[in-house]
């Protein structure tokens, strides 16, 4: 794979720009031209996690070197402005000067298969609470006769009770609030079916794809599925335990100045994996040992509870870190 030249040996110089479609002859189109100017040592995309993907991937697949660019900052547009040709620049003078160096998700293995189906997972569990809510706020206001016959009902017998109304012809409020709550209930019933069914694939493809990280203390399909998309399928993108440790947002930033030495609390990230991270640590907490014994230390050292669950989070996060590096596929590619 191509390096890139030092940046005082070389002239950078706005060249030209090109407009392409999203599309495979667009991507193919922008390669032939950018070809036109030499030899091709590396294309910055903006975006690689989402509109750029596409032409990430395509790149990528064509054996070019990608770097994923961050947009510009504040301060940088409000000098310059916004436009797609300014932010194009932009991509190309900051992987020039070396600002840009991450490498972006490859998306064409098992991980991004398992991302598309926590998507829609994610999204089902999301709507299933919105339509249980729904049912409670309404039994709120609903007609007396009614609302009394819901009293006392927990949450699987307050559906099936609504899944047995029988509005009838639409002429009163009793009618229409039974009609309401069939809805919302029909609505979670076939949300629940749906999730059901995604959680067979994702339980499959997260053990296939990562039996040991699944296996590990605390970890269950879900938080597997979620710490496997934060990393990706090419894992070996992220160099060290303290990357990861950043990119999950659970390694402390330094906030220091002068003769102040302190840091503070990262609230960025990939939250997901940072609530993944959480989520693992207070299952060890209600089980585990030696998790228990750390926590019990480190208070009587000073530290408050939140402090400790902050510590134990990065302990957590560099374990799953070593669990990624030795997946299968990490190793072969390692070995190459």
């Amino acid at each position: 794979m191509s390096t890139l030249p030092s940046p005082s040996t070389t002239l950078v110089a706005y060249l030209d720009e090109r407009r392409i479609s999203t599309t495979l002859a667009g991507y193919s189109d922008l390669e032939r031209w950018s070809s036109n100017f030499g030899s091709i040592v590396a294309f910055g995309v903006e975006g690689t996690g989402s509109y750029g993907a596409g032409l990430s991937r395509y790149l990528t697949e064509e054996k070019h070197q990608v770097f994923e660019v961050n947009r510009p900052d504040r301060s940088t547009r409000r000098r310059f402005g916004k436009s797609d040709s300014i932010d194009a620049e932009a991509a190309a003078r900051s992987v020039r000067a070396g600002m840009a160096l991450g490498t972006p998700k490859s998306g064409d293995g098992n991980v991004e298969m398992i991302r598309m189906l926590k998507i829609t997972r994610d999204s089902a569990v999301k709507t299933r609470s919105q339509a249980m809510n729904e049912i409670k706020a309404l039994i709120l206001t609903a007609p007396a006769e009614l609302r009394e016959s819901f009293k006392g009902l927990k949450a699987s017998k307050l559906v099936n009770r609504c899944l047995r109304l029988r509005p009838g012809e639409m002429t009163t409020p009793v009618a229409a609030a039974k009609f309401a709550f069939r809805s919302l209930a029909r609505r979670k019933q076939q949300l629940d079916a749906e999730i059901s069914e995604i959680d067979v694939e994702l339980i499959r493809l997260t053990k296939e794809t990562a039996p040991e990280l699944v296996d590990a203390f605390g970890m269950g399909p879900n938080t597997a599925a979620t710490l496997l998309t934060t990393a990706g399928d090419n894992v070996e993108r992220i160099t060290s335990e303290a990357a990861f440790e950043a990119l999950c947002g659970v390694s402390p930033i330094p906030a220091s100045s002068g003769k102040t030495t302190r840091w503070r609390l990262n609230r960025g990230g990939d939250r997901q994996a940072n609530s993944a991270l959480h989520q693992i640590v207070i299952v060890r907490l209600k089980s585990d040992k030696r998790t228990q014994d750390y926590m019990e230390r480190r208070i009587r050292e000073g530290k408050s509870k939140l402090e400790v669950i902050r510590c134990l989070k990065r302990y957590v996060a560099r374990e799953m870190f070593n669990v990624l590096k030795q997946l299968p596929q990490n190793k072969a590619q390692n070995t190459t």
